[in-house]
């Protein structure tokens, strides 16, 4: 598994399952499961927007925690139709919707799973290796059956 650190509040719309793209810099041709961390950054401009405010967003939520591992996801497809838009190899638009920024690869995230509870870790810039205790916790998490709030 693979990782990436990503600001909030946009972690927390990944989390949730709202935001499938994440918009990156680089592409990559890793393909599988993804470990989300919400880096210790944090986009102050980006929690009133439109799109996280319908992801739910919610800075007392657990998800929003900064600085943590909060979900895994697929990286499915990199998307990079819009970078060198221009007259440099790319075009203006493409069919990755509303979370898509121009300009930038756009990794499609599917079958998100938010962590129970975030895991306090180190992150990194760019696509890194979580280290073999954080990938035991997150593996134990994601394996545990879920609380029954009924019982």
């Amino acid at each position: 598994m693979q990782a990436i650190s990503v600001q909030q509040p946009w972690a927390f719309a990944i989390a949730c399952g709202g935001k499938s793209v994440s918009n990156q810099a680089v592409p990559t041709a890793y393909r599988g499961p993804l470990l989300i961390h919400a880096s210790m950054r944090v986009d102050l401009s980006a929690c009133d927007s439109p799109l996280v405010q319908a992801a739910g967003w919610d800075p007392s939520d657990p998800l929003a925690a900064i600085g943590a591992a909060i979900a895994v996801a697929d990286l499915a497809a990199v998307c990079s139709a819009t970078v060198g838009a221009s007259g440099r190899g790319g075009t203006d638009e493409c069919a990755c919707g509303p979370w898509a920024e121009p300009g930038r690869h756009h990794w499609h995230l599917a079958d998100v799973r938010a962590l129970r509870r975030p895991i306090i870790s180190l992150g990194r810039t760019d696509l890194w290796e979580p280290s073999a205790n954080l990938l035991t916790e997150v593996e134990t998490m994601l394996a545990a059956p879920a609380a029954n709030p009924a019982g």
